[in-house]
């Protein structure tokens, strides 16, 4: 948008005549809110994505949450007990809870809704790894017995970020975990409007008049839930420009992420504030696919350590804002209990692109092409795919920069064919912190193969090294064998991290209540 139609347009809303005040009543119980990115998956067991998961939290429920302390707490859980062995957990479900179809969540739904999130998440396979047994004792007490004990299970229950264990009916839950649902009722604060929904335009919610908030002060995904507005609007405005303009008209109420280069103008803006959520930040990564050459060779992605200027990456998404940034030179996020210098000396070290340029020919590369799938309409993604290509073909790399929008590297990341025939090399994204803080929930440095994320690196030393890790008995050996893992995962590379950078919401200054963490909450917001 042209900064003369900027003005124009804001200037015309504020012309507008009042509305009538039923419309204005309902205008006030509605919260109206720009996402992230386009929805175009609604299941977030099937995907990762981001935006997909902040879909989820407005629907679905969880077992356990996490507080702002990061802490466990029971959620849809009133509590559970623990056999003497370990090895069999009853979770009592609290009463009173309902489906949006308005049957009764049971325990058998839950089981089932568990089984099939434990074969897509990397917590829940290492947990679905020594389950016998997803049961159900009676139709409110959930039954899971053990092979092995699992000391960490309400931590995995209570996830915050990536795949969640949301709870879902029976009959969703039986869905094939590679497959994507079709129906889409949960038991959480808002309803889903699937007749209102439109990918690439928008998305709605309604208030779900029979759900039964804990009483707890909310607290990231844990305590009391409430939904204060009767709606809540998703619209898809990919030009940020748009964004912004109705952000101050008032046509909108939240942007989730706002542009960097924007956020002087917004922070300026009669009737906006601008605060950053997430305290933890995100950790920016390439992604590679191991499957095929040319990143098939470990040595390759290695030398791209020796070139790789996290600062570069950063600007590019901040709006060279150096406040919003910094350098990051371990696979663990800055700030975090396992931060470590561990194996970082080619990442920490003097860029030296010749030497890069050496090793890639060394390693191998016989100029196979480089496909970088790249979404033009993800301003705090798209940067980095831009950064990554032009840097790869400095370094002599044949590199093929595919620009689509987001929802459509979200479903070509999932193909495994090779580049040329609709496949990829590289992509790019990033992870909120807390979602990557330990080996147990780190998808982007598990080595789980086939049945990992996107890109199925395979490492059995990081896989025996997350399996002792759930079983350490001391923070000194969990410390140790995180070291491990970075250590594997320097030598091997199953990402380049780029760095850890905060990103901004924008909203209007009549709302309050907003949650801290990772996603989009929706609950607790209120006018006034």
């Amino acid at each position: 948008m042209r900064r003369r139609d900027f003005l124009a347009s804001t200037a015309a809303i504020a012309a507008a005549p009042a509305a009538p005040a039923l419309a204005q009543t309902a205008r006030a119980r509605t919260l109206r809110f720009v996402p992230q990115a386009n929805l175009t998956s609604l299941d977030p067991i099937w995907t990762t994505a981001a935006v997909t998961e902040n879909h989820g939290w407005h629907i679905y429920d969880t077992l356990y949450g996490m507080t702002d302390d990061l802490r466990v707490a029971p959620q849809m859980a009133e509590g559970h007990t623990v056999s003497d062995n370990g090895l069999t957990w009853n979770i009592r479900l609290r009463e009173g809870l309902r489906f949006h179809d308005g049957e009764p969540v049971r325990a058998q739904d839950c089981a089932a809704s568990l089984a099939r999130w434990s074969k897509r998440d990397t917590f829940g396979q290492s947990l679905g790894a020594v389950v016998d047994e997803w049961g159900a004792a009676d139709d409110r007490t959930i039954r899971i017995k053990l092979k092995s004990r699992f000391p960490l299970l309400t931590e995995a229950l209570g996830k915050p970020a990536a795949v969640v264990p949301f709870m879902m009916p029976e009959r969703m839950a039986k869905t094939d975990p590679f497959q994507q649902i079709t129906e889409h009722v949960g038991s959480g604060p808002y309803r889903f409007l699937a007749s209102e929904y439109v990918s690439g335009s928008r998305a709605a919610y309604a208030k779900f008049d029979r759900y039964v908030p804990r009483q707890e002060a909310a607290s990231r995904t844990a305590g009391g839930k409430v939904a204060h507005m009767d709606r809540v609007e998703w619209t898809i405005m990919p030009d940020s420009a748009t964004a912004a303009a109705a952000l101050q008209a008032g046509e909108i109420d939240w942007w989730e992420q706002i542009n960097a280069d924007l956020a002087p103008l917004l922070r300026r803006a009669r009737g906006v504030e601008v605060k950053v959520l997430n305290t933890l930040g995100y950790i920016g990564v390439s992604r590679f696919n191991v499957l095929h050459p040319p990143f098939d060779k470990p040595a390759i992605r290695r030398a791209l350590l020796l070139a790789i200027q996290q600062e570069d990456f950063m600007r590019g998404v901040t709006g060279n804002d150096p406040s919003a940034f910094r350098d990051c030179h371990s696979m663990w996020p800055c700030g975090t209990p396992y931060e470590s210098t561990t194996g970082n000396a080619a990442l920490k070290g003097p860029r030296n692109l010749d030497a890069a340029r050496a090793a890639i020919r060394a390693a191998g590369y016989n100029g196979e092409k480089v496909v970088i799938i790249n979404p033009s309409d993800f301003p705090t993604i798209g940067p980095f795919g831009h950064v990554m290509a032009d840097l790869l073909r400095r370094l002599g790399m044949n590199v093929d920069l595919v620009e689509t929008d987001w929802g459509t590297v979200v479903q070509r990341r999932a193909s495994r064919e090779p580049p040329e025939r609709g496949g990829w090399s590289i992509f790019h994204t990033w992870w909120p912190s807390v979602s990557i803080i330990n080996p147990a929930v780190s998808a982007i440095l598990r080595g789980m193969g086939s049945r990992g994320w996107f890109g199925w690196y395979e490492n059995a030393r990081v896989e025996e090294a997350a399996a002792q890790w759930l079983l350490a008995e001391t923070e000194a050996e969990q410390k140790r064998l995180a070291d491990v893992i970075q250590q594997e995962s320097f030598e091997n590379v199953p990402v380049l991290p780029l760095g850890q950078f905060f990103i901004a919401s924008a909203y209007r200054t009549g709302l309050s209540g907003f949650v801290q963490g990772t996603g989009a909450y929706p609950w607790n917001i209120r006018r006034g």
